[in-house]
């Protein structure tokens, strides 16, 4: 596993976001301050891929991934592994009453060449490739499938954080083969052995179902085969025969059908013939209609004579004077007398209108005076009570008047105080209270009398427009009247005409029961025609039932005849053929006793074929239908046989390769099966890596330690104390960094190339320790690291304090931080 970019936001010091590169970083160092958040970055690339991370407390798990005060964290690591690009993305939320859980977690497989670079560019989720996880449970899954290796294994190899840097060097010999297993893909062969157990089953239990298929083919023998051919010999010999006797069979069954379809004609003829007989009605049938047809023609006479008379007395009412111009003479004479009555009283009616309006124009002169009297005397009043106001006022005065004084309206001396009498306010008030009413009253009786003479003026003018209007109404109707010979005379002209009407209703209703009486006619006459055409069907019926015979040419215009002719022709055919029938009897004989001896003798030969005879009879088709059948199913027979034959040859064809593979399967699972194999190839594995690190120990203390195992156990020889071995638990602080990172460095430098799956080791970091160096041991771990990082196949990062080691390392990304978040930025090259 590469790293290639981290996104993170919103991540323990990492408010804000922020992104490290790692795309072209083959050798790189974390530097900073203590607690700026170099490890942090580690722990990033832990969380994104396992979603924990080995420093922080189980206890409050992903609680540690949220800056302080955020609501969500968000990391997203691009990585390769094993020439694949993936994406990993992990969210922490905390929700409204505080609690933390994962918002969301997802693994995909990136288009191959994708530029990590475009993330910047807002692409989608669905620009980022195959999803093949999208939920926290899939993710442990799909990231050991990428990765190759589980949580604990991949901080031990991978990410080396701060306090486990020892972990691999101290890991019993059992998680240590585990790692190894995973990092070498020995496990295949684990899953070969398995593969080879089942396909050992497989095979016994293949190689049991031939030996049943084989039990089942036991009968397809030789023998067999030869009773099957001379069977098929036998039922050819037997077609032959029966195809030799079925033109006569055909022949004679032919002639008998001949003779039965013979005797069966003459048979139909006789009983056509014998149900010629004349209906026992035919005779009516005809006598009905010709009366029927004379009625009609009596009712149509009829009808033309009730028309005739019809027309003659309409003729004389169209003479006659129209009677609606009657009727309006009559209406305008009595309407010229009504309206002359209504003139008189009309004329009555203006007279004592205007003798009314008179009397109502006086009485409006005398209440206009009234009123106006009424109106003096109210004006009179008020000056009245306007002076007795101001005497009233001027005597309010006097008390504040004082000879020789001024006076406070005028400021002028008083030279005497003027006597005033007492005033008489209340009485000019009550008087002119009495002079309002007066005047209210006139006036209101003014305004009655007004409207009075008003309501008259309107009836006398409509009583004088009515009057206009009936005046002018009676001259039209005189002038239209001019000519009129009275209403008498224009009475009896109605009368007559009435008189003409009625008979011509009479006539009309003659017409009418003529016209009904002749439709009754003429319905049954047609019903009776319709009878006669009913007879004259089946007359024709049944003569079309002899047609065939020959039968006498009918007489349409005599139905009785043409009865009379057809049943005595047809008695005289029917003892005719009577005569013919015990000839055609006697032949149908013959020929059925012909047919019977060619099937007993058809029937012979199937039996001494060992076949019984058809349930269907033995006729030409029956007995040519039945031994092909025969020979069919004999011929099919040998051929099953030689078929089962061919089947079992190839079965034990099958059975040989299926024992032959079982064999093979259960060797290769026994020498699998107590894990020899991939024992020795730990071993040689374990071997290499302790070489490797030997050899990188030896040069780290300058040939003093090397390290060694036994079953399994790490030891590391000092050689500066003759040689003395010693357990790596009893190793120095210094001493055991030094045998870590050369074991570490062997695991990336030695094993990766062993490995077969895609738990490479593309990538190591180191997570302090170098503290504990001294200046030359230190020396040479950079050179290692430097030699490490220069094969070009490996990435190779630090986290250090030390800034002699942070100087030689070509890529540094600077962490600092403030007091809101923590920033990356990239120095060196």
């Amino acid at each position: 596993m590469r790293p290639l970019r981290l996104d993170m936001a919103g991540f323990t010091v990492f408010r804000e976001e922020t992104t490290v590169d790692f795309t072209d970083a083959d050798f790189f160092a974390l530097v900073g301050p203590t607690g700026s958040g170099k490890s942090t970055v580690l722990d990033a690339i832990c969380f994104a891929l396992y979603g924990q991370v080995p420093r922080w407390a189980s206890s409050r798990g992903i609680v540690n991934a949220l800056a302080p005060s955020a609501t969500e964290a968000r990391v997203r690591l691009v990585f390769e592994s094993a020439g694949a690009r993936y994406v990993a993305t992990r969210v922490v939320r905390r929700d409204g009453k505080g609690r933390v859980s994962t918002g969301g977690a997802g693994l995909q497989l990136m288009p191959r060449g994708f530029d990590p670079a475009k993330l910047d560019a807002g692409l989608t989720p669905e620009d980022l490739g195959e999803v093949l996880a999208g939920t926290p449970g899939e993710m442990d899954a799909a990231v050991l499938e990428a990765v190759g290796l589980p949580y604990e294994q991949f901080t031990s190899c991978v990410v080396l954080p701060q306090g486990q840097f020892a972990d691999f060097l101290h890991a019993k010999p059992a998680a240590r083969q585990e790692i190894l297993v995973n990092l070498l893909g020995l496990h295949v062969y684990e899953a070969i052995q398995k593969k080879a157990s089942a396909r050992a089953m497989q095979a016994d239990a293949q190689l049991a179902a031939v030996d049943q298929l084989l039990d089942d083919l036991s009968d397809a023998d030789d023998e067999s085969l030869d009773a099957a051919a001379a069977r098929v010999t036998a039922m050819r010999e037997l077609a032959t025969a029966v195809e030799a006797d079925v033109p006569a069979l055909r022949e004679a069954e032919q002639g008998a059908d001949s003779a039965a379809a013979a005797l069966k004609e003459l048979g139909g003829e006789i009983d056509a013939l014998a149900a010629i007989r004349p209906p026992a009605d035919h005779a009516a049938v005809a006598e009905a209609v010709a009366t029927a047809r004379a009625a009609a023609a009596d009712a149509a006479a009829a009808v033309a004579v009730a028309e005739e008379r019809e027309e003659k007395v309409r003729g004389q009412l169209a003479g006659a004077p129209d009677v609606a111009a009657l009727r309006l003479l009559l209406e305008a004479h009595a309407e010229h007398d009504k309206l002359t009555g209504q003139v008189r009283t009309l004329a009555e009616a203006v007279k004592a209108a205007k003798k009314e309006h008179g009397v109502a124009a006086k009485a409006l002169d005398k209440a206009s005076a009234d009123a106006t009297l009424a109106g003096e005397r109210l004006e009179e009043a008020r000056r009245a009570y306007q002076d007795a106001q101001a005497a009233d006022r001027a005597a309010a005065l006097r008390v504040h008047l004082v000879a020789g004084e001024p006076c406070p309206v005028c400021a002028q001396k008083v030279t005497a105080v003027p006597d005033v009498a007492a005033p008489a306010v209340a009485a000019a008030e009550a008087a002119g209270k009495v002079a309002r009413k007066e005047a209210d009253a006139a006036t209101q009786l003014v305004a009655e009398r007004d409207k009075a003479l008003r309501e008259l003026d309107r009836v006398l003018e409509r009583a004088r427009a009515q009057h206009d209007q009936l005046t002018a109404r009676l001259a039209e109707l005189a002038e239209r009247l001019t000519d009129s010979p009275g209403p008498a005379t224009l009475g009896r002209e109605l009368e007559a005409r009435a008189a003409l009407q009625g008979r011509l209703d009479d006539a009309a209703g003659a017409v009418r029961a003529a016209r009904e009486a002749q439709r009754r006619a003429q319905t049954g006459a047609d019903a009776a025609d319709e009878r006669l055409r009913a007879a004259w069907r089946r007359f024709d019926k049944a003569r079309d039932a002899v047609g065939r015979l020959g039968p006498p040419t009918a007489d349409r215009d005599d139905l009785v005849a043409a009865w009379t002719t057809l049943a005595e022709w047809a008695a005289a055919q029917a003892a005719e053929r009577s005569g013919q029938r015990a000839d055609a009897v006697t032949r149908l004989e013959a020929a059925r006793a012909a047919v019977k001896d060619i099937q007993e003798r058809l029937a012979a030969l199937f039996t001494s074929a060992e076949l019984p005879v058809p349930d269907s009879g033995l006729d030409g088709a029956g007995a040519s239908r039945a031994v092909a059948v025969a020979v069919a199913r004999a011929e099919g027979a040998h051929q099953r046989i030689v078929e089962r034959r061919d089947q079992a040859e190839r079965l034990r064809e099958q059975r040989v390769t299926h024992e032959r593979d079982g064999n093979v399967a259960k060797t290769l699972a026994g020498h699998l099966r107590a894990n020899n194999f991939e024992r020795w190839l730990l071993e040689e594995a374990l071997d290499l890596l302790v070489d490797g690190a030997s050899r990188i120990l030896r040069e780290l203390s300058a040939g003093q330690y090397e390290l060694v195992h036994d079953k399994g156990e790490f030891y590391v020889v000092d050689h500066h104390d003759a040689g003395l071995r010693r357990g790596v638990r009893t190793l120095s602080g210094g001493e055991t960094f030094q045998a870590s990172l050369a074991l570490a460095l062997a695991l990336s430098e030695q094993l990766a190339g062993l490995s077969t799956t895609s738990a490479s080791l593309e990538s190591i970091v180191l997570d302090e320790g170098f503290g504990t160096l001294d200046a030359a041991t230190l020396d040479t771990v950079a050179a290692t690291l430097e030699g490490l990082a220069a094969r070009g196949d490996r990435m190779v990062g630090v986290v250090t304090h030390v800034p002699s080691l942070a100087e030689r390392v070509p890529v540094r990304f600077e962490v600092r931080k403030d007091a809101r978040t923590a920033r990356v930025e990239r120095a060196g090259l």
